[in-house]
């Protein structure tokens, strides 16, 4: 199984980042590089997503309000995190569940209505009303609803 633990981060800053939807930024050391961070809804709320592509392979983390179905076992290491909520993955490689501090599921990200697709850098994500699929370059993924959630 592969755990993510992603260490808590200013919620404030996000929320910032997600009205602007995208966001370039200039790398400290060494030559420039263009980061992209990306957030995006589906239309009930219910699921919040984050896409953040950097120096490292591209990622994508979906967070669900009302919880993964079933809820999994508590992540080790996952000690005074919140979990149970949330899958993350990279451009390639299997999905993980996520211990954070922090959520995806930001008010003022644009809204991905269903029936729409969504093509970020390494990934693919579909929102239907029966809830959201999104899958990686290797064919890795999760389905995230209300009834259910699972990886692939």
């Amino acid at each position: 199984m592969v755990f993510l633990i992603r260490l808590p981060i200013r919620p404030h800053f996000l929320a910032g980042v997600a009205t602007v939807g995208v966001v370039a930024c200039v790398g400290m050391v060494g030559a420039a590089r263009a980061d992209t961070l990306v957030s995006f809804r589906t239309p009930s709320g219910n699921i919040g997503c984050v896409y953040l592509s950097g120096p490292a392979q591209p990622n994508l983390r979906c967070d669900i309000r009302s919880g993964l179905q079933p809820r999994p076992s508590k992540p080790p290491g996952c000690l005074h995190l919140n979990w149970g909520d949330s899958y993350e993955m990279n451009s390639t490689g299997r999905v993980g569940l996520t211990c954070h501090g922090d959520t995806a599921i930001l008010p003022n990200s644009r809204v991905l209505r269903y029936g729409s697709v969504l093509k970020l850098r390494g990934f693919v994500c579909r929102s239907r009303a029966v809830g959201l699929r999104c899958r990686n370059l290797t064919g890795h993924g999760f389905f995230l609803s209300r009834r259910h959630s699972y990886r692939f």
